[in-house]
């Protein structure tokens, strides 16, 4: 693999705008072009509306399970956002290469689209899964289809890698998440008679008070993760709107909440406490009004990814890498859902830093990639010839009789 075809390759991929709330067709149509070109076949799983599509293929035996290299292929928008370069056009300035996803997560995808060639011409024993989702960044929306796809195929992955940006070094947790928006009505007047009113912002600030109150609370007696930099649950309001003009009592409020938690500490049980303080505040607004109320609203949600720092997996993925480190990310994958849903060990790492995903002038670097490069070249090694699959049985990665 040269590093020339890497970036090339991360230039197509970056020229397509996927935004979460874009099609991303365009680009799994170069992606499904490029895979044909190199004799694989691949299938697309679509949403409900037929613009968006999660893509899958296996190079290798299609008998057997094998090791799934995944990633999303939508990013967050530029919108609003302060870039010196043209976020869709791929820009090297010495290390660095600028662009929309270069970092979350392009940089992944166009590394492992280099090495096709390589893993199609290589002797492979273990096959090799690629699947690339959709909607990732608007909550793990998009793979879910996918992951309802794998459930009823003959043969499913045996490991997982997702390529987030975790700057080479492997990831066995990152906590769980569920997003809500809470809906507030209360009743309009004009504000010289605020009493016969009921306050929508006014409601909808308590509530953000409880969020904060309930946060504290966790920061101070946890329970505790000690692998993570933040090892407790964390809850916030991350945006408010509401009320027309001041001097109107304010009929409608909404606002938007995230619990991000630790595997020990149960969201359903966070959100069920919430809704329990919403309904003892509806109570008082209905005082003054019956037609008030607060009505929730569920966003997204995703499970937190959990591997034992000792599984084979782990030991595998390290022996591929220049590295020991092991991670405990602060953001969400689509890992915890191929781990539940499918039951499939997995682990997240690749190229870049989340510190610039999301940013403007997101980048990622040559060395960055060239060290992803280098991890795919031995994982294709270790996967081809006649002992690979006695090799990687003996060490237990693989689920299946391997004799």
């Amino acid at each position: 693999m040269s590093q020339e075809s890497v970036v090339d390759l991360l230039a197509e991929l970056v020229a397509f705008d996927t935004t979460s709330d874009r099609s991303n067709l365009p680009l799994i149509t170069f992606i499904e072009a490029y895979l044909a070109r190199h004799g694989v076949a691949s299938r697309r799983v679509t949403d409900a509306t037929g613009e968006k599509a999660n893509l899958y293929a296996t190079i290798g035996p299609v008998d057997r399970p094998g090791v799934m290299l995944s990633g999303h292929t939508d990013t967050v928008p530029v919108t609003g956002q302060a870039w010196r370069v043209d976020p869709f056009r791929l820009t090297g300035e010495g290390e660095r290469l600028y662009g929309r996803g270069t970092a979350d997560m392009k940089g992944f995808l166009a590394a492992v689209l280099a090495a096709v060639p390589m893993m199609v011409e290589a002797d492979l024993a273990v096959p090799v899964h690629l699947a690339f989702s959709h909607d990732e960044e608007v909550g793990c929306v998009g793979v879910r289809t996918l992951l309802a796809d794998l459930a009823h195929q003959p043969v499913r992955p045996a490991a997982c890698l997702i390529g987030e940006p975790t700057s080479m070094r492997p990831a066995t947790a990152h906590k769980g998440k569920i997003a809500v928006r809470l809906h507030v009505r209360g009743k309009a007047c004009h504000s010289g008679m605020a009493p016969e009113g009921v306050n929508a912002i006014h409601a909808a600030a308590r509530l953000a008070a409880w969020v904060e109150e309930t946060a504290a609370a966790k920061a101070l007696r946890g329970p505790f993760d000690a692998r993570f930099a933040i090892p407790h649950t964390t809850l916030q309001v991350g945006t408010i709107q509401g009320g027309a003009a001041l001097n109107i009592v304010p009929q409608d409020c909404r606002l938007d909440i995230e619990i991000r938690n630790v595997a020990e500490d149960d969201p359903e049980a966070l959100l069920g406490e919430l809704m329990a303080f919403a309904a003892s505040l509806e109570a008082e607004m209905r005082e003054t009004s019956p037609e008030v109320g607060i009505r929730l609203e569920r966003l997204s949600d995703y499970p937190g990814l959990s591997m034992d720092d000792e599984h084979v997996l782990v030991a595998f993925i390290l022996s591929l890498l220049d590295s020991s480190e092991l991670e405990r990310i602060g953001f969400g994958t689509e890992g915890g859902l191929f781990q539940q849903e499918l039951g499939i060990p997995t682990l997240v790492c690749g190229p870049g830093s989340m510190a610039q995903g999301h940013q403007p002038d997101e980048f990622v670097t040559l060395d960055q990639l060239a060290r992803c490069q280098a991890f795919l070249t031995r994982l294709i090694e270790a996967m081809s010839g006649p002992e690979a699959r006695r090799r990687l049985a003996v060490g237990d990665l693989l689920a299946t009789d391997t004799a």
